[in-house]
């Protein structure tokens, strides 16, 4: 489904992406992994068609299109969706209003409020709080049920588990399992390994920009202190 290739990537004159590549098939879920600086964010910025980066070269393809040129909405409207780093929540609308900028609430069909609500009950009780009356976990749930309400085939989450508390954390692998059961593919950027690990298919690895290492999260799992080693964590 998704297929990057040899993508070099700039922020400015800075060199961030050298060639990286991966690729997502149907109702998977892959890791992107590595420490922080490693152009983790700037693939998925990338792949979505947010600016900056600016790729000079390589091809980003989704069921057949490449990416590269597109714009953001033409990108979201072929089925990718993000989940971005920090949630990027309006502050002053409340929990129905982001749902609903998105799809009004008139619409029955694909992903709509109440299935949101079936998903995470948090956000029902929740429904009439502005953005910045949310705890963290609840505003990671809303951005998660946000990009649901595009009806996409493929999710980009950029470290959906920084700042949750462990409960909340197991939460987010629980909802991540449960969309890909229901055929959803994700790229999932994470810093937690074992929480990656809990959920995903394969595993990539960028150092310096690059795909250094690719695996099944099987063979991850085998020998998960090596690569906590290469990543710096102990």
């Amino acid at each position: 489904m998704l297929e990057v290739r040899g993508v070099e990537c700039f922020y400015g004159a800075a060199h961030v992406l050298h060639g990286a590549h991966l690729t997502v098939n149907e109702g998977e879920v892959v890791a992107l992994l590595g420490r922080n600086g490693m152009g983790k964010t700037t693939l998925v910025r990338s792949i979505m068609g947010l600016s900056p980066p600016r790729i000079a070269s390589g091809s980003i393809r989704w069921m057949g299109s490449e990416l590269v040129g597109m714009q953001p909405y033409q990108i979201a409207r072929l089925g990718v969706a993000i989940v971005p780093q920090g949630r990027r929540l309006f502050p002053s609308l409340t929990v129905t209003e982001h749902l609903t900028t998105l799809k009004p609430a008139s619409v029955r069909t694909g992903w709509t409020v109440a299935r949101a609500f079936e998903v995470f009950p948090r956000l029902a009780e929740r429904r009439t709080h502005r953005g910045n009356q949310l705890s963290g976990g609840e505003r990671q749930m809303l951005a998660i049920a946000r990009a649901l309400m595009t009806d996409p085939a493929l999710i980009l989450m950029d470290e959906p588990s920084e700042g949750l508390a462990p409960v909340m954390v197991q939460h987010v692998e629980s909802v991540i399992a449960d969309l890909k059961g229901s055929g959803l593919a994700i790229l999932l950027v994470e810093q937690n390994l074992y929480s990656a690990l809990a959920v995903a298919d394969r595993v990539y690895v960028l150092e310096s920009g690059r795909t250094v290492h690719e695996a099944s999260a099987e063979a991850i799992r085998e020998d998960a202190q090596s690569l906590l080693r290469f990543l710096g964590v102990v």
